[in-house]
């Protein structure tokens, strides 16, 4: 069974100039299915610079990767820990939303897409913000909901809420999109005209990256749910041609060889 859609042009900029650079082994991660390749393929676009898997999952694929919840993907992990994890994400967040009078986040919407054990929108919502949850794992979204906090399992780029959301986040989500300019075509639409981007994922750009890598010790090459490795430098490209001005830059404190990135919608 082929458990991937070979990418015939790069996911970014179409061209069909790419070749292989690197081939991991994913058997060991904890969602690993014996229906899936055992081996990812990375390949780099030659024009563009982007590096990206052979392919991205079928429908069935995704089903089983999906219908596993680890432990700290659960709703409510680790709460108390994450809380203080999350908070200065959201102060530096907050900062930038042109609030009410009532100060930041005072009624403002935050949908946090793949939101995961939900740690960042039960912060939010202590800082004043209306929390909102889109995933795809449904036994999480019951959950968020038997919490009280509206949910919906949905690919956002079929959510139809334009221009409700003050925030957006997308912490550890873009580079798990086959097709990442539409995730941001989605996120740009469902974002007030003044709204705020923020997105996590691993920099391919730092040095850190490099010296895993020579160390075979990335652990990001056999990372099975990812399809892109992004850097700095190609990431802020793309945010400013979906119509967004990258604002701050930050170094994650929550995973390994991290950035953390926020934006905002400005076209």
């Amino acid at each position: 069974m082929t458990s991937r859609i070979p990418y015939e042009t790069c996911p970014l900029c179409g061209s069909r100039s790419f070749s292989k650079i690197l081939e991991a082994n994913c058997t060991l991660h904890p969602l690993y299915n014996p229906i899936l390749e055992p081996v990812m393929a990375w390949m780099a676009c030659a024009d563009c610079g982007h590096v990206f898997t052979d392919g991205y999952f079928t429908d069935a694929a995704a089903e089983v990767v999906f219908s596993r919840v680890l432990d700290y993907q659960a709703v409510g992990w680790d709460m108390e820990k994450q809380r203080a994890i999350f908070s200065p994400i959201v102060e530096r967040v907050a900062r930038h939303v042109a609030g009410p009078a009532a100060g930041p986040g005072a009624g403002d919407v935050w949908l946090d897409v793949g939101f995961g054990n939900a740690s960042l929108l039960f912060t939010a919502m202590e800082y004043g913000f209306t929390p909102v949850g889109a995933d795809l794992r449904r036994d999480n979204v019951q959950t968020l909901i038997s919490a009280g906090i509206e949910g919906h399992c949905i690919d956002i780029t079929k959510f139809d809420q334009n221009g409700r959301y003050a925030v957006i986040s997308m912490a550890d989500v873009l580079e798990h999109m086959p097709y990442p300019r539409a995730g941001l075509d989605a996120a740009h639409r469902l974002l007030r005209p003044d709204g705020i981007l923020f997105l996590s994922m691993p920099n391919a750009d730092c040095p850190l990256w490099r010296a895993l890598t020579a160390q075979q010790a990335n652990p990001y090459w056999g990372e099975l749910e990812h399809f892109h490795n992004f850097g700095r430098a190609r990431l802020y490209q793309l945010l400013e041609a979906q119509g967004f001005r990258p604002l701050h830059y930050t170094i994650s404190q929550r995973y390994r060889v991290g950035m953390e990135i926020i934006a905002r919608r400005v076209a």
